[in-house]
């Protein structure tokens, strides 16, 4: 179904992400991973999804809290690979503590990461996806997209802004 397509799933060097990125790649995707960690370790898994599903693949180290380094990402995708078909903004960190407590750093940390780089992502890959008459974006939320827990400020505000902005997205390039 995806054979000919390219897939950037951020946040896809572990956890849900690389599972994202692994069955996208079954599905024939070519992928771009991004994310952090070891750089051997990474490249593991890189090459591990060409062999095992005979796609390419690879890796932008952008970090997601820098807007011209996502653009760039997206820019290096299109580029790569002659297209961005299916964009996955997996990317997500996390921090707790009471609102009185929490500090200023990581709020800026968690929203930025949480729902601006996704706002920076669809931002740039929408008008090729426009032009080519064909995308999928996937916002990952969680269930603090719809509820809300203590202690998690920041991620339930980010989470809840990616539904809306998913809404906004969805009725803006619906045909």
């Amino acid at each position: 179904m995806l054979k000919g397509k390219t897939a950037l799933v951020t946040g896809s060097t572990s956890g849900i992400g690389l599972a994202t990125a692994r069955a996208l790649a079954a599905d024939g995707a070519n992928i771009m991973l991004n994310g952090f960690g070891e750089t051997a370790a990474i490249e593991k898994e890189r090459a591990g999804l060409e062999k095992e599903f005979g796609i390419k693949a690879l890796y932008s180290a952008a970090d997601m809290s820098k807007p011209a380094e996502i653009a760039d990402m997206i820019k290096t995708t299109e580029k790569s690979f002659g297209s961005l078909d299916v964009l996955v903004n997996n990317a997500g960190i996390q921090f707790v503590a009471n609102i009185e407590d929490f500090p200023i750093e990581k709020w800026d940390a968690i929203i930025a990461i949480n729902l601006s780089a996704s706002f920076h992502t669809v931002r740039a890959a929408v008008p090729g996806m426009k032009k080519r008459g064909w995308g999928r974006v996937v916002n990952i939320a969680s269930a603090h997209g719809l509820v809300a827990s203590e202690q998690k400020v920041a991620y339930v505000s980010a989470k809840h802004g990616l539904v809306g902005m998913t809404k906004v997205v969805a009725i803006e390039t619906a045909n």
